[in-house]
């Protein structure tokens, strides 16, 4: 019996040599008054140090970094809204090039056209993947110098200067004027039939003048006349021009079918506004004349949005003048424009919830998604247009822990890109029609930006620190300053 309690005590005692804790007997202690004031001290400055790191536990850090960009796709989207302040929808074309050899021209698919008003709102739509139709012209071999040998060289065609063109336009009740340059190809197939056309109006006795103006001898008029393309083939009724201009076919057949409607229309104007008498209001009868001429206005802006994918390599797309059925007049080409929106990427959605919890979380400095959003660019003098350099760089926005390995399903992280750009006005040749421009060259870097907190094996680890620290330094003060204190016995 006596050898079990002392073996059991050896155990205790075995056990009790490895005890980091061990504890001084109470009547060896003395409490003062110091080591309470450290104590309540020590307490203050633990429950501050606590505080402190829960609150920075609880906060989270943004933290950026660069990497190799990972994304394998062979194409990315561009996304573009531009409006086209002095271009006419019929002649906007949107071209793309890139460093691999594309080089599309006109594209049509995923592209819309609004031709808008003189206040900027959309007033017709022009069209969504819709080539532009070729005009048929008259070709029975003749050339106009043939024509004019045949008919004993007499004109029956006009030729007008700036001189003579308002005195004829006025002295014509109902006019038709082909305005061109010689070098045009289009008008020198249409030559010989607009003379067939002036002979035919007078042989069949229209009252309609037909007259033709050369723009390279007569540039100042046409400037003043807005021509913009040649041929132009413009309709004037009492000396005004009846828009828009004729762009149909540039047949005989065509052509006089359009000018007999004209009259017929004319027509039915003059019998309603004889039957109203001076009931009708002034401003009655211009929508009424405006209605029966077929006449509306025809801003000459244009609002082009879509998209396009193109590939991951040095590229450009670019908007110009281009027409299937006229040549440009370079002179008169003003690509001043709006970028209404331009990004790369598919578009942000900011209605979807996933968008909005990530980019409310995201610095305002990483969301250069569409820096040149409501921007203009204009031009206020010929032969110059602006030409725009972005350099675009993918971004990964990782704002919590991942939920699923394909980053697309993952609800706490997306992937956009961010660009910047250079704008710079280019000067062009006289003979050179100008061009809006984009110039794009993607990183081959990407910015993570990612959301960072603190580890709970971290926060834990620092809390000890804090209770340890405090109380040993405290401790330390507190013996420091009773030695110092306390009453030297004599």
């Amino acid at each position: 019996m006596s050898n079990n309690i002392n073996g059991g005590r050896r155990g205790t005692n075995a056990l009790s040599s490895v005890d980091f804790y061990r504890r001084v007997p109470k009547d060896l202690t003395e409490a003062t008054a110091l080591g309470a004031f450290m104590s309540l001290c020590a307490m203050g400055v633990m429950g501050v140090l606590f505080l402190s790191e829960t609150a920075a536990f609880a906060r989270t850090t943004m933290a950026t970094s660069i990497t190799l960009d990972e994304n394998t796709q062979p194409q990315i989207r561009l996304n573009f809204n531009i409006t086209m302040h002095d271009l006419h929808c019929d002649y906007v074309s949107v071209d793309v090039w890139d460093a691999l050899g594309t080089n599309r021209q006109n594209v049509t698919k995923n592209v819309e056209k609004w031709q808008l008003d003189d206040t900027g709102r959309r007033r017709v739509f022009s069209g969504r993947n819709r080539e532009t139709r070729e005009v048929r012209h008259d070709d029975d071999g003749k050339t106009l110098e043939e024509l004019h040998e045949e008919q004993g060289g007499q004109l029956h065609a006009v030729d007008l200067t700036e001189a003579t063109f308002d005195k004829w336009i006025t002295a014509n009740e109902m006019a038709f004027v082909d305005m061109y340059a010689p070098w045009c190809v289009w008008c020198q197939k249409l030559a010989p039939t607009w003379e067939k056309l002036a002979a035919e109006m007078k042989n069949a006795g229209m009252p309609v003048g037909v007259g033709k103006v050369d723009c390279v001898k007569e540039a100042n008029l046409c400037r003043k006349q807005k021509v913009m393309a040649f041929p132009t083939l413009r309709w004037f009724h009492n000396g005004e021009g009846v828009s828009p201009d004729y762009k149909m076919d540039r047949t005989i057949t065509a052509l006089v079918s359009f000018a007999k409607r004209k009259l017929d229309m004319d027509d039915k104007f003059k019998e309603w506004d004889k039957k109203q008498g001076d009931d009708a209001t002034e401003e009655q009868k211009d929508k009424k004349r405006q209605l029966f001429q077929q006449s509306r206005p025809d801003h000459p802006s244009c609002q082009v949005s879509g998209h396009l994918f193109v590939n991951r390599v040095p590229g450009n797309f670019h908007i110009e003048a281009k027409s299937k059925n006229h040549n440009l007049n370079a002179a008169m080409t003003n690509l001043s424009h709006v970028v209404n929106h331009l990004s790369f990427g598919e578009p942000i959605v900011s209605a979807s919830r996933k968008t909005k919890r990530i980019l409310k979380q995201t610095p305002e400095e990483h969301q250069q998604f569409a820096p040149m959003d409501d921007s203009a660019f204009n031009t206020f003098a010929y032969h110059q247009s602006y030409h725009h350099y972005i350099k675009v760089v993918s971004t990964h926005l990782n704002m919590g822990s991942s939920s699923s390995s394909n980053k697309e399903n993952d609800v706490n992280s997306m992937v956009t890109y961010q660009f910047l750009e250079q704008s710079q006005i280019v000067y062009y040749d006289p003979q050179n029609v100008p061009e809006a421009r984009f110039s794009y060259d993607l990183s081959p870097m990407s910015v993570v930006v990612q959301k960072e907190g603190r580890k709970w094996y971290d926060y834990l680890t620092s809390l000890c620190a804090i209770i340890g620290g405090t109380f040993t330094t405290l401790g330390l003060i507190d013996a420091t300053l009773y030695k110092v204190f306390k009453p030297k016995k004599l």
